[in-house]
């Protein structure tokens, strides 16, 4: 279903078909699929992802249905199951900063890695510094 919905929505979402870029999946695990659509404002990438989940919906078998549920912008990848980013619901105002799989959410690691973590992806996702994440973390270190 994965696959189904990432050709769909790769087929569809297309400068050809009168969008303004071609649309990417990125991402897709179990029950998620993460689109890149393209476009610069959050309200435009909300708007094709409920049209996007609406268009994959009616081309499965009932009940079979896909939901939008968020964006995240920024969004860092790290690979299968390991990502960060701030959650939007709503264009105005982000809901959360959301981490999956990484140091600042796993118990098996120190607490002093943990918190490193979560200011450096602070840093980075809400305050756009790179920079300051990067002293940060060497400040840190020594």
């Amino acid at each position: 279903m994965i696959e189904f919905t990432r050709a769909e929505v790769e087929k569809k979402y297309t400068k050809s078909n009168g969008y303004k870029e071609d649309a990417v999946v990125i991402y897709g695990d179990t029950d998620s699929v993460m689109v890149k659509f393209g476009v610069k404002t959050l309200e435009e990438s909300m708007e094709l992802g409920r049209e996007a989940a609406e268009f994959v919906t009616s081309k499965f078998v009932k009940p079979i249905k896909l939901e939008f549920e968020k964006v995240y912008y920024p969004y860092l990848l790290i690979n299968k199951k390991r990502y960060a980013g701030l959650y939007f619901t709503k264009p105005d105002k982000y809901d959360k900063m959301d981490c999956k799989g990484i140091e600042t959410v796993r118990r098996d690691n120190c607490p002093l890695i943990s918190n490193m973590m979560s200011t450096c992806l602070q840093k980075l996702l809400i305050d756009r510094d790179p920079d300051g994440a990067i002293n940060y973390a060497k400040q840190m270190i020594s």
